[in-house]
């Protein structure tokens, strides 16, 4: 550390405040077998979609919502949290409710016309 003194000098401080028994090197998470992170992703995607659904009000993400859930939902390991695959899951078919409430008319497919 640089210490300034009253001079207007710069020099070397004498006692080093790091506790050398305190560091611990970096190492990367290695997964372990039969640990698939699937399910995890699935879930987050299902709310990134359920949410541009909701907020943009594009049906084909709300689909995608329900989708993702439903892949999440079926990776999930018993002993995962369930609050979050349930929310996931209910929040894409909010999704597709709210999307369907706000606009009944079916999904149009503009690529082809």
């Amino acid at each position: 550390a640089v210490v300034s003194t009253q001079s207007g000098h710069y020099g070397r401080a004498t006692n080093d405040l790091r506790r050398k028994d305190r560091i611990v090197r970096y190492k990367p998470y290695v997964p372990k077998e039969g640990e698939d992170p699937m399910a995890e992703y699935m879930n987050l995607l299902a709310m990134l979609f359920s949410m541009c659904g909701l907020m943009m009000r594009f049906k084909w993400a709300s689909w995608a919502a329900v989708y993702c859930a439903f892949i999440g939902f079926s990776n999930s390991r018993s002993s995962e949290d369930t609050k979050q695959v349930f929310s996931s899951f209910m929040l894409s078919i909010s999704s597709v409710v709210m999307s369907y409430l706000q606009s009944p008319t079916p999904m149009a497919i503009s690529y082809f016309s």
